[in-house]
């Protein structure tokens, strides 16, 4: 069983919404996509429902092409943020409904609803209506009623973001177990690389209507092809600096000069972008091979174990994770350290040049 997609786009009133993409999906897998808001997940996964007909290409389905099949012809369960169950029947009912517009006999019916519901741990509350529940139960339900379906196909759209942070991480570890034991294909969209990294599975990585990566989770965020993926696959997104390479020294910014160090050693001369993720940034030395840069001191946010730390670095924008609590003076001049074998190495056209040294020795 697998969804493959050729060659399909999205164009609505004259713009693209989805630009040409080709990507298969197999029997069994969960696949992430990850985006910012408006990159085009929601669009691209109503194409794979057969909720929107797609500009070009088409949609096989185990082979079949299902291109402009009507979604209620297809074997697809959809789940979306803002969760819906009927408020008037139980959850009982609720997790049934969809098989019985499909003429299932009752008994049947009853052993899909009674394992399902075992499976989302809603057994106690099959004879309770929807609005006594709460936020976490009610989505298990609205999931409940999506997987009861024996659907092949699987898409959860941001199906978390409105819950709390303990309903969140909930949901986050029990998603997992009901995909292994459902054996559809799964398809989860989210805008938090953490959530990406929890589920595991493959992740397509999103950027104004295009994917810019695809390929198992641990794989596309140690390895980013290019720093459009490097900039979504990190939150907060990933810093970048213009760096020159000449001989031994490369210089960052306005005449930092630091030695090529690390993945920096082997590259040609020239003019490069060096990109890290934020919680590589320190206060203080790591390590001897630890870079250096005076930076202007623009924002902090303190979260409690955290403190966000927002940067100016010769005209770049940084953001720096530190642990702990750290009050810093507004516009000060602050110091910063880096590890050199955190930092991507990225062509003036995005393309990956070298990835970090820890991921060579991973």
């Amino acid at each position: 069983m697998s969804l493959v997609l050729e060659g399909v786009s999205k164009i609505v009133e004259g713009q693209s919404h989805i630009y040409p993409t080709d990507l298969t999906l197999e029997r069994g897998t969960m696949n992430v996509l990850l985006g910012p808001t408006l990159s085009g997940k929601t669009t691209l996964m109503r194409i794979m429902a057969g909720l929107d007909v797609p500009a070009t290409g088409r949609i096989l389905w185990e082979g079949r092409d299902v291109t402009g099949m009507r979604v209620q012809d297809r074997k697809v369960a959809m789940v979306y943020q803002q969760f819906i169950n009927y408020p008037s029947m139980s959850v009982y009912d609720n997790i049934a409904s969809p098989m019985k517009l499909l003429g299932i006999s009752r008994k049947e019916i009853d052993r899909r609803v009674r394992e399902t519901a075992e499976l989302m741990q809603l057994t106690p509350m099959l004879e309770r209506k929807p609005l006594e529940l709460s936020g976490g139960q009610q989505q298990r339900c609205a999931l409940a009623r999506a997987l009861v379906k024996d659907a092949g196909l699987v898409l959860l759209d941001e199906p978390l973001a409105n819950l709390d942070y303990k309903l969140r991480e909930e949901l986050r570890a029990e998603i997992p177990k009901i995909f292994e034991q459902s054996g559809a294909v799964f398809v989860y969209a989210t805008t938090e690389p953490e959530e990406a990294l929890l589920l595991g599975g493959n992740v397509a990585t999103m950027w104004e209507g295009r994917i810019t990566q695809f390929g198992p989770t641990p794989q596309v965020y140690r390895t980013p092809k290019d720093a459009k993926t490097a900039r979504v696959f990190s939150d907060p997104p990933m810093n970048f600096t213009r760096i020159v390479k000449a001989g031994n020294q490369i210089s960052f910014g306005e005449g930092q000069i630091a030695p090529a160090i690390g993945a920096l050693a082997a590259l040609d001369d020239g003019t490069y972008t060096a990109g890290f993720r934020p919680d590589h940034l320190h206060l203080s030395a790591q390590g001897s091979d630890g870079l250096h840069f005076r930076c202007t001191l623009r924002v902090t946010e303190i979260t409690g174990s955290e403190t966000f730390v927002h940067l100016d670095h010769s005209g770049d924008r940084w953001v720096g994770l530190m642990h702990g609590v750290h009050h810093l003076e507004f516009g000060s001049d602050i110091e910063v350290w880096l590890d050199a074998a955190h930092i991507y190495v990225f062509a003036e056209n995005g393309d990956l040049v070298a990835p970090a040294n820890f991921v060579r020795a991973a």
